[in-house]
């Protein structure tokens, strides 16, 4: 066990069970869900879960220090949510950071200078193996190529927001969605850090 006082010791840990048999409960169209037997603590378990392609997601800071949100309406909450440019990684043998530069040309018709990974969630790990790659975007300019966009994102609605103002939606409850919160935190943290030298 590590010392929990070694904040280099803090870390996931992989753990992999007999998995007794799987079964692919439901095919479908984006992913699937399945119900896996595991042999569990001396006895076994069911677990169903959905199967998820994972994902990217973008925070794009602009010069002036303002993030890019955009809002649509996302049925399964009935809500047209705050968060930020994301997509599948849905494109056979496509890397993460690809994937991260394509969903910000074909969602806010952008592209950026400068990539960093800035952090990778499991986004609900006891219902979807969902991993999520969040990537901080520098350098910001319009690209050279308008994308066309269809159902949700046909009404997309584009702001850019002081990064300030996004965290303090987050942490006041006013913005929920999960990636958007661990995205502006996570930047905000990373921006700071950089200006401190810390």
């Amino acid at each position: 066990m590590p010392d929990v006082q070694d904040a280099s010791a803090l870390r996931d840990e992989a753990f992999e069970p007999e998995v007794l048999q799987s079964d692919l409960v439901y095919k479908g169209w984006v992913w699937d869900v399945r119900s896996d037997r595991v042999a569990y603590g001396g006895g076994e378990i069911i677990r169903e879960y959905v199967a998820h392609t994972g994902a990217v997601a973008v925070v794009a800071i602009d010069d002036d220090g303002r993030v890019l949100l955009i809002q649509q309406y996302r049925h399964p909450i009935r809500h047209r949510d705050w968060e930020l440019p994301a997509g599948l990684l849905d494109v056979d043998g496509e890397e993460p950071l690809l994937a991260a530069q394509r969903e910000l040309a074909e969602e806010a018709d952008l592209v950026a200078a400068n990539w960093e990974e800035l952090v990778s969630v499991w986004t609900t790990p006891g219902g979807n193996d969902e991993m999520i790659h969040v990537f901080l975007a520098t350098g910001v300019s319009s690209a050279t190529q308008a994308h066309a966009r269809e159902d949700e994102e046909a009404d997309i609605r584009v702001e850019w927001v002081a990064l300030s103002h996004a965290v303090d939606a987050v942490l006041e409850g006013r913005m929920h969605n999960g990636i958007l919160s661990i995205g502006v935190l996570a930047a905000e943290r990373r921006l700071r850090s950089a200006d401190t030298g810390r």
